[in-house]
């Protein structure tokens, strides 16, 4: 990654200018990744893959456009400035585009207080490839293991650089490891598989290969003769590995595009009730080591910590600059964007409050009901909120889980699940969603 990425977007913005913008950003990523996948104890496949790409967003008035290129030689830059000038020329108007107001932009930050790239060297293909085998291995020992697939190692390193025509300019550097694994137990239609995946920023935080194949493994042979539970209405535990799905539909709920649109089920909600009372949900891009961090946005905002939800009740909606211009706000600094993609708003880091019992204090508490382990597809009404969506897991009966169970659905309303949940204590702290798992209440399930 030799490019210099602050040059090349200086060079954008005074092609535009040459063009006659009346305001202009640019960015500029480069990245590199190597993924290697094993199986039978060799080598499957592995890749490397690396490149520059370039971003201008050219203002005229009150009209944009956005061109990107792979190419970052100074024809091709021109070329950019005079099609994206061109376009947003003839593109509609629009009251919300423009950057921020120069007292908007972030001065002063310190990004190597985030701990967001690791120092350490670039690992070499076959160590990557070591742990994967590692992790193959341990799966492929755990008694009831049929078959042991999709078992890889990656790591990434990327760069950004973002700049602007009316006085930002500042970037940094990500990078990320990981080892997965997914493993089989029976065969034809009794099949059941499971996996365990960890990733972190830096390579001396991972786990043992060795664990999580073995976790893998053990997850899978739990499975065995998982049949339909019961239909009816019961208590569901959506357990810590996908319990931040539902944190995800009550963030998408507040985005600012969809507060715009009127098309959220909470886009009445604003100074509301939720959350039950004593949880909220804490936006911080300030943590260290996690993938969600960043200085500043993707509009040159500097980041900042917030509550989404204070004691049960909504505090806000996540907004970009245009959002917030539309729905006479101020941005809460959560602008996202790609080289082809204009800002839009995105929520980072986020933690719900968790409760003082154990994973295994619910299941105790539920009495009868649904432990949640796996979801699929999707059927979620932006508008209303209804949900229904394809489950796994394990049946629980007076308090303990008696069999593993599938081909399930279960559905609800998000507002009633939301506002009923009880946390436990077991959200992981490395994540950038930290969630723990969550008991909800009076879900129908829909199986034999």
């Amino acid at each position: 990654m030799a490019e210099n990425l602050e040059k090349l977007t200086d060079a954008l913005l005074a092609a535009a200018r040459r063009e006659g913008a009346d305001q202009a950003d640019a960015l500029a990523v480069s990245a590199e990744s190597i993924s290697i996948e094993v199986l039978d104890g060799a080598l499957e496949h592995a890749e490397r893959s690396e490149g520059t790409d370039i971003g201008l967003r050219v203002m005229i008035g009150k009209r944009q456009a956005i061109v990107s290129a792979s190419d970052t030689k100074a024809e091709t830059i021109n070329e950019m400035a005079v099609r994206a000038v061109a376009m947003a020329r003839e593109a509609p108007e629009d009251d919300s585009i423009g950057l921020a107001d120069p007292e908007q932009l972030a001065r002063d930050w310190d990004v190597d207080a985030l701990e967001l790239a690791d120092p350490a060297p670039e690992p070499d293909p076959d160590f990557l490839k070591d742990r994967a085998l590692e992790a193959e291995a341990a799966a492929q020992a755990v008694e009831g293991v049929s078959k042991v697939q999709g078992t890889g190692a990656g790591y990434s390193s990327s760069r950004i650089h973002l700049a602007t025509s009316n006085g930002f300019s500042g970037g940094y550097a990500r990078t990320g490891i990981s080892v997965s694994c997914v493993a089989i137990t029976g065969e034809g239609l009794s099949m059941e598989r499971d996996y365990a995946g960890e990733s972190r920023t830096f390579l001396e935080d991972m786990p043992d290969p060795a664990e999580i194949g073995r976790r893998a493994g053990e997850r899978a042979v739990s499975r065995i003769g998982a049949s339909k539970p019961p239909t009816g209405a019961y208590p569901v535990l959506f357990d810590e590995r996908i319990s931040s799905s539902l944190i995800g539909h009550l963030l998408m709920a507040i985005n600012g595009t969809a507060i715009v649109r009127g098309s959220s089920w909470l886009r009445d909600a604003l100074g509301e009730q939720v959350l039950p009372d004593g949880i909220s949900l804490i936006e911080d891009p300030f943590r260290k080591r996690i993938s969600g961090s960043r200085p500043f946005d993707g509009e040159g905002l500097l980041s900042q910590r917030r509550e989404i939800v204070r004691d049960g009740v909504l505090m806000g909606w996540t907004l970009d600059l245009a959002t917030a211009r539309r729905l006479g706000m101020e941005s809460t600094a959560n602008a996202s964007r790609g080289t082809s993609s204009p800002p839009s708003p995105s929520a980072g880091n986020v933690a719900l409050t968790q409760g003082s019992q154990s994973r295994e204090d619910l299941i105790r508490d539920m009495g009868t009901g649904l432990l949640v382990t796996s979801l699929m597809g999707s059927s979620i009404n932006p508008t209303t909120g209804d949900y229904s969506r394809g489950a796994s897991g394990f049946w629980v009966e007076n308090g303990e889980i008696i069999r593993p169970v599938n081909e399930c659905t279960i559905a609800g309303n998000l507002r009633d699940m939301l506002r009923g949940l009880r946390p436990a204590n077991d959200a992981r702290a490395h994540l950038s969603r930290m969630v723990p798992s969550l008991l909800v209440e009076g879900l129908t399930i829909a199986g034999e």
